[in-house]
């Protein structure tokens, strides 16, 4: 009998996981980080810039400094929850609020509230499939039971601090299309939001 289990928060395709990601500065399992300080280009963190790394907060930098450590690979305005979804294999999320700067895009004075999907320069990429981490669950993802109906992204590899317990071998749009032997549907989001998974 298959079991109906919820995965990670759904935050318009960008899911919150509190599962591991792997080692880095940027918070575990893709979330978010408030962006404080000025902007190094036209457009603070715009798509292709880069980001420093930080614990509390991350700053723009030149991509070919050797601060930088993230590179956007989408940028939207608003809030996660009202917004376009990040690419399937975003390593993090950083949510930026509104704030005082001393360049902007419009020059107020003032950067305007968004999120940008951020990917690492160098490995590892946690948002990479059975990375075990990133805003997102993707097919080729690992996901360990978290209790209350509810499971977690974990590294494939057994790296992330909980074994794997199922991996998600399909997205499809119903559970009826999900192949047999599927034993738990995980909950994607997206235009295909059912994952079909499997024990590992």
């Amino acid at each position: 009998m298959a079991l109906v289990l919820a995965a990670v928060t759904v935050l318009t395709g960008c899911q919150r996981s509190s599962g591991a990601s792997g080692s880095g500065p940027e918070p575990s399992g893709g979330a978010a980080t408030v962006v404080r300080t000025s902007g190094y280009g036209a457009v603070f963190l715009g798509a292709g810039e880069c980001s420093s790394f930080g614990t509390t907060s991350f700053t723009e930098v030149s991509c070919a400094g050797e601060r930088a450590f993230a590179r956007v690979v989408a940028r939207h305005d608003g809030e996660v929850s009202a917004g376009q979804p990040c690419p399937a294999t975003t390593d993090f999320v950083l949510h930026i609020s509104e704030s005082g700067a001393l360049h902007d895009e419009d020059g107020d004075g003032r950067i305007a509230q968004g999120y940008a999907c951020m990917r690492r320069l160098q490995p590892p990429h946690p948002g990479d499939p059975g990375g075990g981490g990133g805003p997102r669950t993707i097919v080729g993802d690992c996901v360990y039971g978290a209790g209350r109906g509810e499971v977690r992204e974990t590294a494939c590899d057994g790296g992330g601090g909980h074994a794997p317990e199922y991996r998600v071998t399909r997205a499809v749009t119903a559970r009826s299309e999900c192949p047999e032997p599927t034993t738990l549907y995980v909950e994607l989001g997206g235009r295909e939001p059912v994952g079909c998974a499997r024990p590992v």
